[in-house]
């Protein structure tokens, strides 16, 4: 479903920032929508007997520390628990624990859909999908096009599969946003034989994206539907520019690793350096992934923290630092000229995601570099994160809008729990 379509089935925003419901009591119809990362789960439900579904949660939280010592859970409003988890197989416990605490919060009723934020879903699937063992085998293709995401999702499928089989399970695609970029920005230039094989440029943060293409319509009117770039900036981090609200281009390409630098990944990167590497000093698949994924980015080049919070308190006396965050900014800017060159030109700049969405401060280094377009930055709003940070003379209008990804995937589930797929 495209994001007008979705949009029109939406309920509007609320006039403050989404958050969780209070005092919700058992819904009637329970959607959980998980988001499974390599130590976390996080999770939130939904209640679809309500029409149209709220935009926020009725409840949310997370078990962090998976595989860890400090395994616990985290849910709104109450303070952290310490969790206990199988040593042998602490994933599969803390997916049971999720699933014995939303019956719990849910009054003994199980979910009527579980909902899982799944990275890649290659070239066969740009919509949401019910999983059965058949698609499962699918997705596993597709594990080394994501390996730091696509594996959790799919072994918490896998284990549901396993020991309820009758639950429904729906898989949404961060690449399937990204399904309407033109045919020359999914192209990669290598030989056609390793085109016909699935290798090009797919983009990713798509549920994020597909929910900013519904808000920024819904708040801005004809500024979103017009030339935007969404700046997607957390622990992993890119851009989209939107035409008429449809990704037009992306940078993040074949792999989440593309594009912009990140917390703890590089970004894009000469091929060289890696060839380099592999002739000079050894490294083999395993030290390369390691390096690419897990070493490099903000952490990397600071060598103190893969979060710019910590860069910034830190950048007057530590000059890797300020490093970091310089050559964070220029990438950012440096990728926001190219969307602008795409687009033809820049109606419309979004922030969204953990950095986006509360960093003042790079969020005006960045407006500050791209003052050129004509961005006219109210240094007032911009400290108060408020919905939009530029001036009225500006030629660009600026923009913060919280991402709901958790929101996406809930309302994609809704036809398949209403039989309609």
């Amino acid at each position: 479903m495209n994001a007008a379509v979705l949009s029109q089935a939406a309920p509007r925003l609320a006039s403050g920032r989404d958050s969780v419901v209070p005092g919700h009591g058992p819904a009637a119809e329970p959607i959980l929508v998980l988001n499974c990362g390599s130590s976390s789960i996080k999770f939130a439900l939904f209640d679809a007997s309500v029409t149209p579904l709220p935009r926020q949660p009725f409840w949310a939280g997370q078990v962090e520390g998976i595989g860890g010592k400090g395994s616990k859970l985290v849910q709104a409003g109450s303070p952290p628990t310490a969790l206990v988890l199988d040593a042998d197989r602490p994933y599969d416990a803390a997916l049971r624990h999720v699933r014995a605490t939303v019956v719990a919060q849910t009054g003994g009723r199980p979910p009527a859909a579980v909902v899982h934020r799944v990275v890649h879903g290659g070239s066969k699937y740009a919509a949401p999908v019910r999983v059965d063992p058949v698609v499962l085998a699918d997705l596993k293709g597709y594990i080394e096009l994501a390996p730091l995401h696509q594996p959790f999702a799919l072994q918490a499928i896998e284990t549901l599969l396993a020991e309820v089989p009758d639950l429904l399970q729906v898989a949404c695609f961060d690449t399937a946003f990204h399904s309407t970029l033109p045919a020359v920005e999914q192209m990669l230039p290598l030989p056609h034989a390793l085109v016909e094989r699935g290798i090009r440029r797919y983009g990713f943060h798509g549920l994020s994206y597909e929910y900013m293409a519904i808000a920024l319509a819904e708040r801005h009117g004809d500024f979103a539907r017009g030339r935007t770039i969404v700046a997607h900036l957390g622990s992993g981090a890119s851009l989209c520019a939107m035409q008429g609200l449809e990704s037009v281009a992306t940078t993040m390409g074949f792999s989440a690793l593309d594009g912009l630098m990140m917390g703890t990944r590089c970004g894009a990167i000469d091929p060289g350096v890696l060839l380099h590497l592999m002739r000079a000093d050894g490294f083999d698949l395993p030290r390369l992934t390691r390096l690419l994924y897990h070493e490099s980015g903000l952490l990397g080049v600071s060598g103190l923290s893969a979060s710019p919070q910590p860069l910034l308190e830190a950048e007057q006396r530590d000059a890797r630092a300020a490093s970091a965050l310089e050559l964070y900014v220029r990438r950012i800017v440096r990728e926001a000229g190219a969307m602008t060159a795409v687009l033809g030109g820049l109606d419309m700049l979004a922030f969204t995601a953990g950095v986006g969405e509360h960093s003042a401060i790079l969020r005006e280094r960045i407006c500050s570099a791209l003052a050129w377009l004509g961005i006219d930055l109210d240094g007032e709003a911009n400290s108060a994160n408020a919905p939009v940070i530029s001036k009225a003379s500006s030629r660009v209008r600026v923009v913060v809008e919280p991402t709901n990804e958790e929101w996406i995937g809930a309302f994609h589930a809704l036809p398949f729990v209403r039989g309609m797929s």
